[in-house]
């Protein structure tokens, strides 16, 4: 069972977080989210664990915890979503704009002006 973590520490790094769930069972894997940038956590990352009630489990313990900090811990089941974070088709995507831009373009062309136009009696 896949596991999304919030609320972490910002000096929390994935062997932190591998070390906290395997007090509740065996962690396939765990990754803290970082800047690409700065290299420093998000504060959230995911947990993999191959047991779905050990996995349970951990939720159960874990969601709304405090760390230090007085962060409050969210542990839910991940949304799976499949990929890695690449782009999406929607409109509000900065990088399709284009794209959409154009079609609509496309599709609107005509039917414009008329402002000199004289009004109809109806």
């Amino acid at each position: 069972m896949k596991l999304f973590v919030a609320g972490l520490p910002y000096d929390f790094d994935s062997t932190d977080l591998k070390e906290m769930f395997e007090l509740y069972g065996e962690v396939a894997s765990a990754k803290t989210a970082t800047d690409r940038e700065t290299g420093k956590s998000k504060g959230f990352g995911f947990i993999d664990m191959p047991n779905d009630t050990e996995a349970k489990e951990a939720i159960e313990a874990l969601n709304d915890q405090k760390l230090r900090g007085g962060k409050q811990l969210v542990v839910k089941v991940s949304d799976e979503q499949g990929g890695g974070g690449g782009r999406s088709n929607g409109p509000g995507n900065r990088f399709n704009n284009n794209r959409n831009n154009n079609n609509r373009d496309n599709n609107n062309r005509g039917g414009g002006g008329g402002y000199n136009r004289p009004r109809r009696p109806y």
